[in-house]
């Protein structure tokens, strides 16, 4: 800077730039659209570390970048609170999937997908869909006691339900609380046809339920496979499993006679979207006998948090990536319609769709919808109404807790249903 510059010897203010953190999708907490205040993360100079040369000049963004790296970055710790829910089964009547009914045990997912569409119902909470809907997560443990009195009223229609379809009932906190397998026994006890998807292979801990409902017609499942390359998987859900493991998921199923499809989904467009015929022949190798496909989806915040992914994992293509979205999407990042909303719209949408649709009849494998409408419903009979297990904390000894490597726990102080 020249002596000639009006600013010269002024501070300079600089925007750190966005890191990523191990183990999460997100790289920020942005905050969520109900918030009235907006607050903007800058480096004033005073976090930078100059203590190893007093004389050294300001910081550049350089310096800024490397005083901000991975490795400089706090950790974010999992806190999963206990709550109790008011209602268990969510009906929607949307033309784009082919379930009416679903059931979700948890609200966020540490799995840290940054491209999940549920993000946003954590502003709903007063917290942000960035790195909060993955590291505060809150578990309905009176859900299999909701389901229960839910399927024994009089006027209750059976019809399959989905579980676990905004927020993965097969994230880690449910290897200590067990509520999915809950849910399930209550289903099985009633034989209630039930239809999961997951990226976890704590699935398989699930089998024995599984294969006998599957036998009568019961129960399927589907295995969300986003990519082959691992290391990209890594940051775009970092803490769901790897693609190779969820191959083995698909097969494990299998051989147990449980009907298994593969879900490509999200395809991103050059990260992603290289994969899609690759992901299906694997998968019909491994065992699936359906594939769906679900073009990404950007609704509310997650366009945001997408974009300052792509800028700390793939800045090279951020804005091609960007660009070719919004061709797809009548030229906004998402657009909501029904009919359009999965697929996307256009000439590079319908590419896409044609590269799968001969991909699946080139391989013999049939589409999703068509195998989760032929559950079997009929033999359903309601449960009795029995008392709320010991397993369900009463509100008064609701506790949070919190899990990181050393299985750490803290008192909750919250909760919200």
């Amino acid at each position: 800077m020249s002596d000639d510059d009006p600013q010269a010897g002024q501070p300079v203010f600089i925007q750190s730039p966005r890191k990523a953190r191990k183990g999460r999708g997100a790289v920020s907490n942005l905050q969520g659209r109900y918030e009235v205040l907006a607050r903007e993360e800058i480096d004033d100079g005073w976090s930078y570390d100059s203590e190893a040369d007093p004389e050294a000049d300001s910081p550049t963004y350089a310096d800024v970048a490397a005083a901000t790296s991975v490795n400089h970055v706090p950790a974010f710790r999992t806190q999963v609170t206990e709550e109790h829910a008011r209602t268990i089964l969510s009906r929607n009547k949307s033309p784009d999937v082919p379930f009416s009914v679903s059931l979700n045990p948890y609200r966020g997912c540490e799995h840290g997908c940054i491209y999940c569409f549920a993000r946003p119902t954590h502003s709903y909470l007063g917290l942000s869909p960035g790195l909060d809907f993955e590291s505060k997560i809150f578990a309905k443990v009176n859900a299999p006691d909701l389901l229960r009195r839910e399927l024994a009223k009089a006027s209750y229609v059976p019809e399959p339900i989905a579980l676990g379809v905004n927020t993965d009932a097969y994230q880690p906190c449910e290897r200590e609380l067990r509520l999915t397998r809950r849910v399930l026994e209550v289903l099985q006890e009633c034989e209630h046809p039930v239809a999961l998807i997951t990226k976890s292979s704590l699935i398989e801990r699930d089998i024995d339920l599984l294969a006998e409902m599957a036998a009568k017609e019961q129960a399927m499942a589907a295995v969300t496979i986003t990519t082959l390359d691992p290391a990209v998987s890594r940051t775009l859900e970092p803490r769901a499993a790897a693609p190779a493991r969820r191959l083995r998921i698909i097969r494990t199923l299998t051989d147990a006679g449980i009907p298994v499809g593969v879900s490509v989904a999200p395809v991103i467009p050059f990260v992603t979207e290289p994969d899609l015929e690759r992901i299906l022949a694997a998968a019909a190798e491994a065992g699936a006998i359906n594939a769906g496909y679900v073009m990404l989806r950007l609704p509310w915040e997650v366009s945001p948090l997408f974009r300052q992914w792509l800028e700390a994992h793939f800045p090279e293509r951020a804005e091609r990536v960007m660009n070719r979205v919004r061709d797809m999407r009548g030229g906004k990042d998402y657009d909501s319609g029904f009919g359009t909303r999965m697929h996307g719209e256009g000439i590079w949408a319908d590419l896409i769709r044609q590269r799968f649709e001969k991909t699946v009849t080139r391989l013999g494998i049939g589409v999703r919808s068509g195998h989760f409408k032929g559950l079997d419903c009929s033999r359903f009979r309601a449960p009795p109404i029995t008392p709320p297990t010991s397993s369900a904390v009463a509100p008064s000894a609701r506790t949070a807790k919190v899990k990181d490597k050393d299985r750490e726990r803290s008192s909750g102080q919250f909760e919200l249903f």
